[in-house]
């Protein structure tokens, strides 16, 4: 690739090629401050790069390529590249990532304990985290979990988040080296990616303890909502992208996750309201 950018976040390397220099440029502004791969040697690589001669000069789009690939994807304008970066970067995560046991979910830390924010999309997860992260916790990330088989701590990736439609509008107070450009159009509405504070860049090799697991849910009036061991472990296999592929280590993992760390589903009907039942719950079940 003509253009590139190598970084770390967490535990894990990426190089990322590009056709088109305007993704390189924007992904290396997001992370300038984030170290380079451990030895420069990435653990993935992803590539952007036109499914055909035309496409790269007329009506310029994104094809997502990389070590692993979904060959049934469809591209992006390059007016989206950032965005065809950054779920490279997730797809290779998730069909590549043999290390740790995955989750579909956010995570912030306090005092060395994690608090795990998990549910389906739109669940509002990764704005919760980006609020908390604001306000005295430590986002460890907003895309994954990363569970060690052998320890059964979670290691920190904190990725910029990526913030969707009237989710941008809550961070006012923020400078503007801390966002990415707006993304407009996108199939998910516009977007707008939020660089961690400077605390989630320089700690990201601290690990944490689990302590407390919840399910959100944005939109619906305040409840918390007690659930049993056996579902849990049935929705964070369904949250896991490569729980079979680890066979009897994802299943110990999984197991222990699930035995020792207390969990709830939670109704919120905005931030606020999010936080305040977040902290409570925070001092009432996390040991």
């Amino acid at each position: 690739m003509r253009h590139s950018f190598s970084v770390r976040i967490g535990p894990v390397g990426f190089r990322i090629g590009s056709v088109w220099k305007g993704p390189i440029q924007a992904l290396a502004e997001l992370y300038r401050d984030y170290p380079a791969p451990l030895d420069g040697i990435a653990d993935f690589t992803v590539r952007l790069e036109p499914d055909d001669l035309f496409r790269r000069w007329l009506r310029p789009s994104v094809g997502i390529r990389g070590d692993y690939i979904l060959p049934e994807a469809a591209p992006l304008a390059l007016r989206h590249g950032l965005l065809a970066a950054e779920m490279g970067m997730n797809l290779q995560m998730a069909l590549g990532q043999r290390r740790y046991l995955l989750l579909h979910a956010a995570v912030v830390e306090r005092e060395g304990r994690a608090l795990i924010l998990t549910g389906e999309s739109g669940a509002g997860k990764s704005t919760l985290a980006a609020l908390l992260g604001e306000r005295g916790w430590r986002l460890m990330g907003d895309e994954f979990a990363l569970v060690d088989p052998a320890t059964g701590l979670l290691h920190a990736f904190p990725r910029v988040v990526s913030l969707k439609n009237e989710a941008i509008d809550l961070f006012p107070g923020l400078t503007a080296e801390r966002w990415g450009p707006p993304l407009a159009g996108t199939p998910k509405g516009k977007i707008r990616h939020l660089r961690p504070n400077s605390e989630a860049i320089v700690r990201m090799a601290e690990p944490a303890r689990p302590a407390l697991l919840l399910f959100p849910r944005y939109g619906f009036r305040e409840e918390v909502r007690e659930i049993g061991r056996a579902e849990v472990f049935v929705r964070l296999t369904q949250a896991s992208t490569n729980y079979v592929n680890l066979g009897e280590a994802g299943f110990t993992a999984l197991t222990s996750f699930v035995s020792k760390t207390p969990a709830r589903a939670v109704d919120y009907p905005d931030g606020p309201a999010a936080m305040a039942l977040v902290e409570r719950l925070w001092q009432e079940l996390a040991g």
